[in-house]
């Protein structure tokens, strides 16, 4: 979810301050709300939100495709 589209503007990072990288659907208090989630379940489960928003399915796919890159994803 793009940060400024988050209603609570991304959540906070352990020592208070907002994340810039995360948004409040996925992070809290410097943790992830589900942190065993695989990257092929977020990827079902956005693709999931987004068609009960009426996104057709192809858009959906071609959004959903860049979420292994994000930061969350990438080995250390």
């Amino acid at each position: 979810m793009p940060l400024k589209r988050d209603e609570n503007g991304g959540r906070s990072n352990s020592d208070g301050p907002k994340s810039t990288i995360y948004c409040s659907k996925c992070y809290a208090n410097g943790k992830f709300l589900q942190p065993d989630i695989s990257v092929v379940q977020m990827q079902a489960l956005v693709k999931e939100k987004m068609m009960e928003f009426g996104f057709p399915g192809f858009l959906c796919g071609f959004f959903t495709k860049e979420i292994p890159k994000l930061k969350r994803w990438q080995k250390d």
